[in-house]
């Protein structure tokens, strides 16, 4: 026990590196003052839940991964849904950076394009249902078993076509960092 929690403050210190976020931000979103923060980094304070529960939410983080909790023997992923508009975006990665995981459940509806880009790059797999996808000057409809890739500095936009609800899986790399899907020919 007293290993992990002396292993906190790095890995507290890590995470908010990792989110270039610096002390005095992580104090105005967490209400915790910079000398606080400081010394939860540098070990001099002991982490408490008072402490850690702000920091994990401000870093959209389980609690578990800020501790470095001892794995329980479960591999399995807590999935828990986000509702945004007609959409339910399900994590299914849990590391922060890097590529990131998620299914997406977008309710049956006509909606108006609105494109948008950002750094990144994407990957989609059309689950069940049809996907409509305008990407730049296309304009297009994934069906079941689709993938589509783009680079998301591209202006872009995806839904469903408003007939049925659409199931997609999808890839997001940050930086334009790309995926690398492997697959056997057909048939081997």
């Amino acid at each position: 026990m007293e290993d992990v929690l002396a292993a906190v403050g790095a890995r507290l210190k890590h995470i908010r590196r990792q989110r270039n976020c610096t002390l005095a931000a992580l104090s105005q979103t967490t209400g915790i003052s910079v000398s606080t923060l400081s010394r939860l980094e540098s070990g001099l304070r002991k982490p408490s839940l008072e402490l850690l529960l702000p920091i994990a939410h401000a870093h959209q983080v389980p609690l578990d991964e800020l501790v470095g909790a001892p794995p329980v023997g479960d591999p399995r992923v807590r999935l828990k849904p986000i509702r945004r508009g007609d959409s339910t975006v399900v994590p299914l990665t849990r590391q922060p950076g890097g590529l990131q995981a998620f299914k997406m459940v977008i309710a049956a509806a006509r909606s108006t394009p609105e494109p948008r880009t950002h750094e990144g790059y994407e990957w989609l797999y059309v689950l069940s249902g049809k996907l409509r996808l305008v990407l730049a000057d296309h304009d297009t409809v994934l069906t079941a078993g689709e993938v589509a890739e783009f680079d998301t500095r591209l202006p872009h936009w995806f839904g469903s076509t408003g007939e049925a609800p659409v199931e997609v899986i999808s890839l997001f790399g940050p930086q334009g960092e790309r995926m690398h899907v492997r697959a056997k020919p057909h048939g081997a």
